[in-house]
């Protein structure tokens, strides 16, 4: 499985947007599932998003459908997170893992792998 390294988090403003990319430094890259969770303080973590490893299927959690969007170049071995309209409640350390697919794993984090350390988010005015 491809070892992954999340970045792009910050201090936004409650309305705001920030990117998070999860870069892989492989070419098994391409064939895995890759998912986004998040885990606040006293939280246990929460699957965000996830995208099939050739791009078409993606999959959201309720709370951040129609304002969160994955992506993947496989091309590049990186996958993103575009986080607009971002909520005080968004504030999360965001991790990205791969998974053989998303279908029946997503959003089991114990379904996941090759966990990034985390980039930090926090939404806030």
């Amino acid at each position: 499985q491809p070892q992954l390294e999340e970045s792009g988090g910050g201090l936004v403003r409650p309305g705001g947007s920030l990117r998070l990319s999860c870069s892989a430094s492989e070419d098994t890259f391409e064939f895995y599932a890759i998912a986004w969770f998040r885990q606040a303080p006293g939280k246990e973590r929460e699957g965000v998003s996830c995208i099939t490893h050739s791009g078409p299927g993606t999959f959201y959690a309720d709370s951040v459908k129609g304002r969160f969007t994955i992506s993947r170049d496989n091309a590049k071995y990186t996958a993103w997170m575009e986080m607009n309209s971002l909520k005080p409640e968004d504030s999360a350390v965001y991790y990205c893992a791969a998974a053989a697919t998303c279908w029946n794993r997503f959003p089991d984090p114990t379904q996941f792998r090759s966990w990034g350390q985390g980039t930090q988010v926090t939404v806030s005015s």
